[in-house]
C-alpha cells in the first residue's frame, strides 16, 4: 500500500517561506502548501511594478558570506559575465557596485564614515578633534556592560561620533531614543563594524585588487564594494522560485491568510490551521505534517488556539514592530550633484538631516537600469519609518506625495517642478522591534521551539531583524532538520551573526553528503 504523501503548510511567501518550499520540493517528498495573505510574492523582498517603473521595497543587496546562499541564488538566476555581459538575457543577476552615503549638513559623507579629506572638510577641524578625543576616551574607559543600543554605539565609535551620525537616524528608524532599545539590534545590524575595521578597509582599498571574487568573505557586510542584483529587482528572484515550486508540485495560495492555528491537546503539536481567503472570506481547514511560520510572532500568538500559557501569549501578543512607507517619485532629474560635480551614483542615501522625516533615499536607476522605464528620467524612493496609525501612516496618498516632494526640495535633492509621477506603498510590520516585551522573548521562543512540527523562520517568524540571506538560511536549516531527524531548534535560531552563519556553512556542506543517523520523527498530531 502506497504511503500517504506528507505535506507542509508554509505561512508566508517571502524569502524564508519560498526557500523552505523550494528545499522541500527539491530535496524531499513533502508537498509544500504556501499561504500568502497578500496578492504578491516576495514579502518585503518583492518588487512593485508601477507603470513600468519598479520599486525595491527597502533595498536588497544580494550578498552573503554563506556559500550555500550564494550558490542557491545563482542556481535560480545566472550571473552576468564580467567579460561578456549578456544584455538581452531577461533572467540574470547583474554585478553592481555598492555606494551608499550619509547626507548631513547638506553634504555627503562616506558610509561607513572614513577619515578622508572630504570628511575632515565637511565636519571641520573642531568636530574632528572632539570625535578623536571622544573615541580615545571610550577605548581607554569602555562601558563594561552594554544595556542599550546607545551603549553599543558609544563603545564602538565614541560619544561624539555616535551623536553626530548614529543617534538621530536610528531614532528616525525606531521612533525611540537609543537608550530605550536593546543592544541586540546593533549586534544584528552593525555586527563587526568599528573604527579600526573601517580604517583597515580604507587602507586595503589602496592596494590594487586582482581577484574578482564576489564573496568578499574577509570584508564586513557594511563595507562590501560589489553585490549581485536581479535584473528586474529582488522580486524577480522570488517570482522565479515561486514558479519552480509550483512546477515541481507545490502549491501557492495567494490572498489567503492563516486565521487560526490549532494545537493538539494530547501531543502539543499543531494539528491544523484555518485558511481564510482575504477577499471572499471563505474558510478552509488544512491539516499537515509540518508547519512553517514566517508570520509575525504577534499574529501567530493572537491566532493561536490551544494551551499556550497566559504568560507566553501576553509577551507574544505585546511584541512591537516598526512599519515602513515608501514614496516613489519619478523626476526629470535630481537637483543635487555629486561632490565632484557629476551624477549621483549612490544605491541609497541615509538622510541624517533632523529637519525632515524622510530616513533614506533610494535611487533605483543605480540599483539596475532595468528598474526604470525611461532612462532619461530618475526614479527614486523616499523611505519613511513609522507606526500604523501615526501621522505619517494616516496621511492620504495625495498628502504623502506632496509631503515627500516638499521634504526633498527643502534639503535640495530635487525641484518639485521636475516631478512627473508619484506612488505610495505601505508595508506594515517591516521591522521587528528590540524594545517592549522583546526583553522577554526567550519565554515565547522556548515554548514555540518545543512544538516539534512547528518551525518559526524568517525575519518576522523569529522576530529578528534578519538580512535576506539569514532568513533563507533559517529555512534551509529547518528543512535539513526534518530531512535528517535533527531535534531541537537552536541551530535555526543561531543563524544571526556574521561569524556564526559563516562558520556554520562548513557544516552545512557536510550535512548534504552525510547519511542521516535516524529518520525524521515528529510526534503525530
Amino acid at each position: 500500500m502506497k504511503e500517504k504523501q506528507k505535506t507542509a503548510i508554509i505561512i508566508g511567501a517571502g524569502p524564508a517561506g519560498l526557500t523552505a518550499a523550494y528545499e522541500l520540493v527539491t530535496k524531499t517528498d513533502i508537498k509544500p502548501i504556501i499561504l500568502e495573505m497578500s496578492s504578491e510574492i516576495g514579502g518585503i523582498s518583492r518588487t512593485v511594478n508601477y507603470k513600468g517603473n519598479r520599486i525595491d521595497i527597502g533595498g536588497h543587496r544580494f550578498f552573503s558570506k554563506s556559500d550555500v546562499v550564494m550558490e542557491w541564488w545563482q542556481n535560480i538566476l545566472p550571473v552576468e559575465s564580467l567579460e561578456k555581459p549578456v544584455q538581452k538575457a531577461r533572467k540574470k543577476m547583474l554585478i553592481r557596485n555598492r555606494l551608499s552615503r550619509i547626507f548631513f549638513l547638506r553634504k555627503f559623507f562616506d558610509y561607513p564614515i572614513t577619515l578622508s579629506k572630504n570628511t575632515i572638510i565637511n565636519l571641520g577641524i573642531i568636530r574632528m578633534i572632539k570625535m578623536s578625543f571622544s573615541y580615545l576616551r571610550i577605548k581607554l574607559f569602555p562601558i563594561q556592560k552594554e544595556k542599550s543600543l546607545e551603549d553599543f554605539f558609544i563603545n564602538r565609535f565614541g560619544k561624539e561620533l555616535y551623536q553626530t551620525f548614529f543617534r538621530d537616524y536610528t531614532e528616525k528608524v525606531w521612533g525611540k531614543t537609543c537608550d530605550k532599545i536593546k543592544p541586540e539590534w546593533g549586534a544584528q545590524r552593525i555586527k563587526g563594524i568599528s573604527i579600526t575595521k573601517v580604517l583597515k578597509h580604507a587602507l586595503s582599498n589602496l592596494i590594487p585588487k586582482t581577484t574578482k571574487d564576489l564573496r568578499q568573505k574577509n570584508v564586513e557586510t557594511s563595507l562590501i564594494s560589489k553585490f549581485l542584483y536581479p535584473k528586474y529587482g529582488p522580486g524577480q528572484m522570488w517570482e522565479e522560485v515561486a514558479q519552480m515550486v509550483k512546477t515541481k508540485g507545490g502549491e501557492i495560495r495567494i490572498n489567503t491568510k492563516a486565521s487560526e492555528i490549532f494545537q493538539c491537546k494530547q501531543t502539543g503539536n499543531i494539528k491544523k490551521i484555518t485558511a481564510e481567503n482575504t477577499k471572499s472570506h471563505l474558510r478552509t481547514s488544512l491539516h499537515a505534517d509540518y508547519f512553517f511560520s514566517t508570520m509575525p510572532i504577534k499574529d501567530l500568538c493572537e491566532n493561536w488556539r490551544g494551551k499556550m500559557p497566559k504568560k507566553v501569549k501576553k509577551i507574544g501578543t505585546s511584541l512591537q514592530y516598526r512599519d515602513f512607507l515608501t514614496v516613489g517619485l519619478l523626476v526629470k532629474k535630481l537637483a543635487i550633484k555629486n561632490t565632484d560635480g557629476g551624477k549621483i551614483k549612490d544605491n541609497w542615501i541615509y538622510i541624517q538631516e533632523p529637519d525632515v522625516k524622510v530616513g533614506r533615499l533610494q535611487i533605483f536607476n543605480n540599483w539596475s537600469p532595468y528598474l526604470v522605464k525611461d532612462p532619461n528620467t530618475t526614479w527614486i524612493g523616499l523611505e519613511y519609518f513609522c507606526n500604523e496609525g501615526d501621522e505619517i501612516w494616516e496621511k492620504s496618498d495625495s498628502e504623502m506625495k506632496t509631503f515627500g516632494a516638499k521634504e526633498l526640495e527643502h534639503i535640495g535633492i530635487i525641484h518639485e517642478k521636475d516631478i512627473l509621477d508619484a506612488v505610495v506603498i505601505k508595508t506594515p510590520k517591516a521591522y521587528p522591534a528590540y524594545f517592549g516585551s522583546y526583553n522577554h522573548i526567550e519565554v515565547v521562543k522556548e515554548y514555540l521551539n518545543d512544538i516539534s512540527n512547528l518551525f518559526c523562520i524568517g525575519r518576522n517568524g523569529m522576530h529578528k531583524y534578519n538580512n535576506q540571506d539569514h532568513s533563507m538560511l533559517s529555512a534551509i536549516r529547518a528543512v535539513r532538520n526534518i530531512r535528517f531527524g535533527i531535534f531541537g531548534k537552536e541551530n535555526i535560531w543561531s543563524i544571526n551573526t556574521e561569524t556564526e552563519y559563516h562558520e556554520e556553512n562548513q557544516g552545512e556542506q557536510s550535512d548534504v553528503i552525510q547519511k542521516p543517523k535516524r529518520s525524521p520523527q515528529v510526534k503525530p498530531a
